[in-house]
């Protein structure tokens, strides 16, 4: 299939799923459901739709057969779908009962625009219609095989000041076959859903009470989060970083001066006034680093400068968007700033960004391609109210991105208004069980904050010069690396990253002791270790060391005590018996020193 069939086969599933959202609500409605329709858009990879229902009208995923056997009679009548465009007063009388169309009205009146909508049977028993601006197939005929997925809870806009709504998720295919298949990938992908087994494994919480997106981590999750924090400090500091700690606030001043006050302050949190100064907690770490730069002046001999900082940031998310660890209102984002000399020096210093990240994914097991893939995030220029208005350094900027890639011959994607508004990026995406991208690391070019806040040096020829600024995240924010890593091993995480690596199974507690001396022995050589002494079977202690993912358990009784040696088995079944503790011990050290993936 080339390009082009490839498009044509995503725009018309696109339109399928629209329409196939139209017929939900065709349908709901033939229910006799009592509600108001809010909206209701085609996805990536389905649909879904917005209600507010009325009375003590009620609906659960327990609907759903027979919601799906209208929306199926629907579809096999083969129902023109048609377009009309029509006047906002006509609309308003169309959709005069109907508080969330008028709202929509009103944002279109204020553009100026005409309203579309979009019949479906017009001038049969079957007609419907809602405020729509399409695209749909030509009829409910060429719908193909719908499902309802879901149900759930959505505030209106994604706003929670706004009232509450009721959201129904399904999808739709061309043919059955394929419905089939995306459905056995779902039921995969909930196994794999970081939400489930970090709960399953006891990794993280969330409490309404602390607020909505803020994860606390237990203290399991906290070892992997510890180790992961470990590996990328020392392997920074090893590639010429300078690790500093910043305040996790600051006066807003500061996002006044850097420029993201105006461009983002709706996704940051509200400032805080103390001693008539106002004060925010900070969403970003590059102002601060900054200021750390311009603590004293500076020389071409100190350059390129590679900031680093393990960074608390706080931004305001809309409740809709939250998703577990993967989309938060609190993080620590894995962040630096490269202070560069000159356009070559900062290529050179993109290219050791990008060489960091292929280690720290390689090192995860991550593979290029099918893992995750390289965007190349532009600017729109015809929008100077996102972007800083420069077009000559945007074409600099972003020709240098492009041809970094292009020498690495890797694989990518140009997509407009992705970038940050002082500048192009490279981000590297990566697909999470649910199917959707997002972005986990990433390197950006920045020819604003250099004139922003005055970040210069002293040439070898005695001037002062501009410096040029690359911003990098090289294993992005912990929370959703950690996220992506649940994921990716199914909790199952390699031996240096379990938060447990040895559970000790006493066959009874006559055996504890010797457990315990084995314990003890393990940790000295700092390998995370647990005993298992409750009064159960083995064979119900090691289920659960296998439900945990423990990568070994070691099995003590009578005849490993009398030999001074241990039984050991791993997560997949393999069994070795009586076999030395320090011959176990210094392959575990070896897998763990190593950061190997497999088990020995």
């Amino acid at each position: 299939m080339n390009k082009n069939q490839e498009n044509n086969q995503k725009d018309n599933l696109f339109k399928m799923r629209h329409s196939a959202e139209h017929v939900l609500t065709q349908a709901m409605q033939n229910l006799g459901y009592k509600f108001y329709m809010a909206m209701g858009p085609a996805t990536d990879d389905g649909f879904y739709f917005d209600f507010e229902l009325l009375g003590d009208n009620k609906v659960s995923a327990e609907d759903f057969p027979k919601i799906e056997k209208e929306m199926k009679r629907i579809i096999k009548l083969n129902l023109p779908i048609t377009k009309e465009t029509i006047s906002i007063e006509e609309a308003r009388k169309l959709f005069k009962n109907n508080p969330y169309k008028q709202e929509w009205l009103d944002e279109i009146e204020e553009k100026g625009e005409e309203a579309t909508v979009y019949y479906t049977g017009k001038g049969t028993d079957e007609e419907f219609v809602d405020l729509c601006a399409g695209p749909h197939v030509e009829s409910t005929g060429k719908i193909g095989a719908v499902k309802l997925l879901s149900i759930a809870g959505a505030y209106w806009h994604g706003d929670e000041k706004n009232k509450m709504l009721t959201r129904i998720y399904g999808t739709a295919f061309e043919n059955q076959k394929e419905l089939d298949e995306y459905l056995k990938m779902l039921e995969e992908a909930k196994k794999r859903d970081h939400r489930k087994l970090g709960k399953d494994l006891d990794l993280f919480v969330f409490s309404d009470i602390v607020g909505k997106g803020l994860p606390m981590w237990t203290a399991k999750g906290s070892v992997i989060r510890r180790e992961l924090e470990r590996f990328i400090v020392d392997e920074e500091i090893k590639r010429g970083y300078q690790h500093v700690y910043t305040p996790d606030l600051a006066k807003v001043a500061l996002y006044e001066k850097s420029g993201h006050y105006p461009y983002y302050k709706d996704s940051m949190y509200a400032p805080i006034e103390i001693d008539d100064e106002k004060y925010m907690l900070r969403p970003m770490t590059c102002p601060h680093h900054f200021e750390l730069y311009l603590s004293k002046p500076r020389s071409y001999r100190e350059l390129p400068m590679r900031i680093a900082e393990l960074a608390k940031l706080y931004r305001y998310e809309q409740s809709g968007e939250l998703t577990g660890l993967i989309r938060v209102r609190g993080f620590c984002l894995a962040d630096a700033h490269i202070i560069c000399a000159d356009p070559e020096q900062a290529e050179q210093e993109i290219e050791g960004a990008i060489d960091l990240i292929e280690f720290v994914s390689n090192t995860f097991g991550l593979k290029m391609g099918k893992d995750y893939w390289y965007r190349l995030s532009l600017g729109n220029r015809n929008d100077d109210k996102k972007y800083y208005k420069d077009d000559k350094a945007w074409d600099i900027a972003e020709d240098a991105l492009r041809r970094i890639l292009e020498k690495r011959k890797a694989e990518y994607v140009e997509v407009e208004d992705e970038a940050a508004f002082y500048g192009p990026k490279i981000d590297i995406q990566m697909k999470n069980a649910l199917g959707k991208d997002d972005t986990a690391f990433t390197v950006q070019y920045d020819f604003v904050m250099p004139k922003r806040f005055k970040l210069t040096y002293i040439d070898k020829d005695g001037k002062e010069k501009e410096s040029i600024v690359v911003h990098r995240s090289s294993i992005g924010a912990i929370e959703r690396i950690v996220a992506l890593l649940i994921e990716h091993f199914t909790g199952a995480f390699p031996v240096w990253l379990a938060p447990v690596q040895v559970e000790i199974i006493p066959i009874s507690e006559k055996f504890n002791d010797y457990a315990n001396k084995v314990s003890e022995t393990l940790k000295k050589e700092n390998i995370r270790v647990e005993i298992d002494d409750r009064d159960e079977t083995m064979g119900n202690k090691i289920r659960k060391a296998q439900e945990m993912k423990i990568p070994y358990m070691i099995i003590v009784g009578g005849k490993e005590e009398e030999a001074n040696k241990i039984s050991v088995r791993d997560r997949n079944g393999n069994q070795n018996n009586f076999i030395e503790l320090e011959n176990f011990t210094n392959k575990l050290k070896n897998l763990i020193v190593e950061r190997k993936l497999e088990l020995a």
